[in-house]
């Protein structure tokens, strides 16, 4: 089964990441790392009611991040333990993460 997470702020600027051969991240490791992301890049909820899901954590790291965390391959290793712990958290093989629109698709 094919497993892996896009990103995309519109065609030209779509980057997907294969987890193919990659081990998976656990499930609690998955969200934690999305949680301290999220601290650390100053997400704010999406949600007036302040309540935080884990798909809103996802877009809202892949916004914050921007676009060079995914492009360049100095951030490589930033972005595949991105899309790991979005499959993990998720618990879906393949994730799309389209920031302008703010949705996410499994």
């Amino acid at each position: 089964m094919r497993s892996q997470v896009i990103v995309t702020w519109g065609e030209p600027a779509t980057y997907r990441i294969d987890l193919e051969e990659v081990q998976p991240m656990p499930h609690d490791q998955a969200r934690h790392w999305l949680d301290e992301q999220f601290t650390q890049m100053g997400c704010e909820p999406i949600r007036l009611t302040g309540k935080v899901l884990t798909a809103d954590k996802i877009l809202c790291i892949a916004q914050a991040a921007g676009q060079p965390r995914f492009q360049e391959a100095a951030h490589r290793d930033w972005a595949l333990a991105f899309a790991r712990a979005a499959s993990a958290a998720l618990a879906k093989p393949v994730v799309t993460v389209d920031v302008p629109a703010q949705s996410l698709s499994y």
